[in-house]
């Protein structure tokens, strides 16, 4: 084992310390595992016998893997940088308890320090494009890829669909222009049917955000899972 892969061995094995927590897995059967990646996966696109997640299903999901992720880069110590949050990276129980999983790019940061130079790894169309260009691994980059899964979740579509590799564009992309072109009724995923559409807004909104260009225009992670759960206690001091 040379150097380099003495300190991926370290890492890994660390984030696994640090991750002791029921919102997350450090190990799973691989039976186990695959039975929750399909309800997360075919859920959303409709595959296999796999219903399509309700909206309340999605907003979940959205809610534990915000907080997972938010743990990592706020109550860890060292702060823990996923470097790979994406949709089969979020595995699901029989209660849709979402759980952030695959620390094989993690990497760990010092509280004093505001990122970590590392050789670009991740999944395409859900890495920030600042990491891209200068392989400077930070919370903000976990913050972007997590708007991603949010515009999976409410549009019902992957970065990898075939009609964006196609024409050579991303989800993002797509969704930013539909944005800007005043189309925002195209977004939602139409099989959902009915759903609160002020929770709706809220989400998209947070998504949009997470996605900001510049890193720093961002929200943290603690922030984004202020801003979801604030959705439900809201209306549930409205119903009241």
């Amino acid at each position: 084992m040379d150097k380099g892969q003495a300190i991926a061995f370290y890492v890994t094995i660390s984030c696994i310390a640090f991750v002791v927590s029921k919102i997350f897995i450090a190990l799973l059967l691989y039976k186990r595992w695959k039975r929750r990646h399909i309800i997360y996966e075919d859920g959303i696109s409709g595959k296999s016998n796999e219903k399509v997640l309700d909206w309340s299903s999605r907003y979940k999901i959205a809610v534990g893997a915000a907080r997972g992720i938010s743990y990592l880069h706020h109550d860890c110590i060292p702060h823990i940088i996923h470097r790979d949050i994406k949709s089969s990276n979020i595995l699901l129980d029989e209660n849709m308890d979402a759980q952030v999983s695959d620390f094989g790019l993690a990497t760990l940061m010092e509280p004093d320090k505001t990122h970590v130079s590392t050789i670009v790894a991740g999944t395409f169309g859900y890495l920030a494009p600042e990491y891209f260009d200068t392989g400077r691994a930070t919370v903000k980059g976990d913050v972007y890829s997590f708007g991603v899964v949010l515009l999976e979740l409410l549009t019902g579509k992957k970065p990898t669909d075939e009609a964006f590799m196609e024409e050579g564009t991303k989800l993002v992309t797509w969704v930013k222009t539909v944005v800007q072109e005043k189309r925002e009724e195209y977004v939602l995923d139409r099989r959902l049917g009915c759903c609160p559409v002020d929770e709706v807004n809220v989400v998209f909104s947070i998504a949009l955000k997470c996605l900001e260009p510049e890193p720093a225009q961002r929200p943290t992670m603690a922030e984004v899972v202020k801003v979801l759960e604030q959705i439900r206690s809201n209306s549930n001091v409205t119903d009241s």
